[in-house]
């Protein structure tokens, strides 16, 4: 693999993350357990589809094949897409989705602050002005994680089964293979293992905080950055490209 190819394949992930737990929130519009966090949850989607369009759009750049954002987002299978498997599971109730979103806040961070620093000064500029979005996000998620971990019975009970169930999904995100070694060594990508250090750190004082156990185990699901999915992705992409492959080209 060439390094232009491994830089491809990076910005496809890193947007492809965010636009499917976009797709994934966005669920939720309307169906809030209260309006406030309706609209906070929604807010949320907003920023990660715009962090999506930015990285998809350099991706079809550098790509070169004039390929644009909504070509990427809506013109490809489930299996050329690059997101981790986390992000593709279902809603299910308010727990998973907390859960879901702080696992992913975690790494999220960590991960943008590195790329701030990027060799690529595109990305680096768009992991700027994400930064202060997803600094909102991981405190956002750290706060339920915490009221709903540390709240009654019943909310702990549905925190602690949610994160036995999203665990083996967690980390994907930090375990690198030859793209994310390529693209670090060449100073465009971060350094998964510094990325897990800061993203460790924080999920054991969260899951303290909010009296919640950390499952036993090292074993991860993965195949997702690479483009093996669970079932779940075709059905979000069932909805989410049906308006383009079934109207081609229609603009608004």
């Amino acid at each position: 693999m060439t390094l232009q190819q491994a830089h491809f394949e990076y910005l496809l992930r890193l947007g492809d993350n965010v636009l499917i737990l976009g797709q994934r929130l966005g669920e939720w519009c309307g169906h809030g357990p209260v309006l406030e966090q309706d609209i906070a949850i929604t807010n949320i989607a907003l920023d990660l589809i715009g962090q999506a369009r930015s990285l998809l759009e350099h991706a079809g750049n550098l790509e070169g094949k004039g390929r644009s954002e909504d070509d990427l987002a809506f013109l490809r299978d489930a299996w050329d897409f690059r997101n981790i498997l986390l992000v593709e599971q279902p809603n299910q109730d308010w727990a998973f989705t907390i859960t879901r979103q702080f696992l992913f806040d975690a790494f999220h961070y960590p991960l943008l602050q590195q790329l701030t620093a990027s060799k690529d000064e595109h990305l680096a500029a768009i992991a700027q002005k994400s930064l202060k979005e997803v600094a909102y996000h991981l405190r956002y998620s750290s706060e339920w994680m915490i009221r709903l971990g540390d709240g009654t019975e019943v909310s702990h009970q549905k925190m602690q089964t949610a994160v036995d169930e999203l665990w083996v999904f967690s980390g994907e995100s930090t375990i690198a293979d030859e793209v994310d070694q390529l693209v670090a060594a060449a100073g465009i990508g971060a350094d998964l293992a510094l990325v897990r250090q800061a993203y460790t750190e924080k999920v054991n004082a969260i899951l303290h905080e909010a009296t919640l156990q950390q499952p036993v185990g090292d074993w991860m699901q993965q195949g997702g950055k690479t483009g093996t999915h669970t079932e779940y992705l075709g059905f979000i992409l069932a909805e989410m490209q049906f308006m383009q492959r079934a109207y081609p080209g229609q603009k608004w």
